[in-house]
């Protein structure tokens, strides 16, 4: 174990003690028994003194110890809807790597974008961002990152060994797919669940209606924007593969598509069940207001597939079918794991008022309407990091539009990029689903992520004071 895991090791409950013991009180007792959980959290996502998926747990434990929930709260979280979201995901990519599909689907990406480096990092970058915005975040990516461990294995494994240049590459790949999922996702109404939250908090209180073409002109712009400058960021500033040459991978390309042979019935069901719950996931909204009492949602379309690819036989006769429960051992449990802590710290930050003080705090104090959204987007991208953006887009919405009526300022102008900002979080494995799935490939390293993160993250704030500022009052 390397210093720094020693020292975060010991740092993580020596901060909790030293937090939970201070003279004054920060916020309140609850709020700052959380606070005390959340650094005990940080301190151990952060170095990785022990599986991020066991610090994930720690709200388990500690939560209903310190009386902020009772355990049957906090182990609600690890059961939630979302997490059964992310579950479905996780098994399709199962499937389709078990039938070979997302290998024939990985070589036909490079045959078609170009074999350079570059041109394959940009190549997965479109492909999610596209997908990310009709589909979740999180089936984007989780359809992409098998493809993608394809193209690493095809293309960096290569006579010279992993060298600096394929570790790059490597990263680029990964990093690129997380950050253009979130990005993509901005772009349309349904594409990530904050701008949901956000369209129904508006009409449900507020009768404020934004059509889907209405939001794709500000969130297209935004999001190719993003994507574009996520790429320039990767490739040729952070991580550049200048020596990497692909030797012979046309050849390797043509060969590898010679060996999968025409498209087996088994690949044809996979991607039938891939097909109708990409249809489903894209026309939800569409279905519901046709069968009101059906009541369709992400996870419900994303169990429909996983139970489908266990349930569907692929031979009746033999009592075959497309998976089995043995294949769920390749399953990223520890992920799932991971997002229960998260949405349990959330909801911990939630009801202790540690969200509504700093909120209060901001709506209170004597400052611009232009500083005033600027605090308030960099609370909403940075607090991402640590929190569900869905969870946090949810406490958070209200209280914003509470503060932009006491600043006279139209709802519009401050929520939409504030919600936006929420789904800006590049920083850390546990700010977002592709954040986290990416990192489970073993190609990430934590401080890694959370330097191309900072900068990003960065920019990200810069471009949504300048959306705030000169385009939303043009479009609303």
């Amino acid at each position: 174990m390397d210093l720094s895991k020693k020292l975060g090791l010991l740092l993580g409950p020596i901060f909790f003690f030293i937090l939970l013991n201070l003279p004054n009180t920060l916020v309140s007792e609850k709020g700052d028994a959380v606070i005390a959980v959340a650094v005990w959290m940080v301190v151990w996502w952060i170095t990785e003194a022990v599986s991020i998926s066991v610090a994930a747990l720690l709200p388990l434990i500690l939560f209903p110890l310190l009386k902020i929930m009772p355990i049957n709260e906090v182990g609600a979280n690890y059961g939630s809807p979302i997490i059964f979201l992310f579950f479905g995901g996780f098994v399709m990519a199962l499937a389709l790597e078990k039938v070979n599909l997302h290998k024939r689907i990985a070589l036909n990406i490079i045959r078609i974008t170009g074999t350079t480096p570059n041109k394959v990092v940009l190549g997965f970058m479109i492909a999610t961002a596209a997908l990310s915005m009709w589909i979740s975040n999180t089936a984007s990516t989780v359809v992409m990152l098998p493809i993608a461990m394809s193209v690493i294995g095809l293309l960096v494994n290569d006579a010279d060994g992993f060298t600096k240049d394929d570790r790059n590459f490597a990263l680029n790949v990964m990093l690129g797919i997380a950050f253009s999922a979130n990005a993509g996702g901005i772009a349309t109404v349904i594409g990530t669940p904050p701008n949901s939250i956000l369209i129904g908090l508006l009409e449900n209180e507020y009768n404020i209606e934004i059509s889907f073409l209405k939001w794709m002109v500000i969130g297209l712009p935004f999001s190719i924007i993003m994507v574009t400058i996520c790429y320039l960021v990767l490739v040729k500033w952070f991580f550049p593969n200048k020596q990497l040459k692909f030797t012979g991978s046309r050849q390797i390309i043509q060969e590898e598509l010679k060996k999968l042979g025409p498209m087996s019935r088994k690949e044809k069901m996979v991607l039938t069940i891939f097909g109708i719950t990409v249809f489903l996931w894209i026309f939800r909204t569409l279905i519901n207001s046709i069968f009101p009492s059906l009541g369709l949602s992400d996870t419900i379309i994303s169990m429909i597939a996983a139970v489908s690819l266990f349930a569907i036989p692929f031979n009746l006769k033999k009592g075959e079918f497309i998976i089995g429960w043995s294949d769920t051992e390749k399953l990223a449990w520890g992920i799932l794991i991971l997002f229960g802590g998260g949405l349990a710290l959330a909801e911990g930050m939630s009801t202790s008022g540690i969200v509504d003080m700093v909120a209060s705090a901001i709506s209170t104090s004597e400052i611009s309407i232009l500083f005033t959204a600027s605090l308030l987007i960099l609370l909403m991208l940075f607090m991402t990091e640590l929190m569900s953006n869905v969870a946090l887009v949810a406490v958070l919405a209200p209280v914003v539009a509470g503060i932009a009526i006491g600043l006279g300022v139209p709802l519009l102008y401050l929520l939409i990029p504030v919600t936006i900002a929420s789904s800006c979080a590049f920083m850390l494995p546990m700010a977002t689903p592709p954040n986290a799935i990416v990192f489970a490939s073993g190609y990430i390293k934590v401080y890694q992520m959370a330097r191309v993160g900072i900068v990003l993250n960065l920019i990200s704030v810069v471009l949504l004071i300048l959306l705030f500022q000169f385009v939303i009052p043009l479009l609303f």
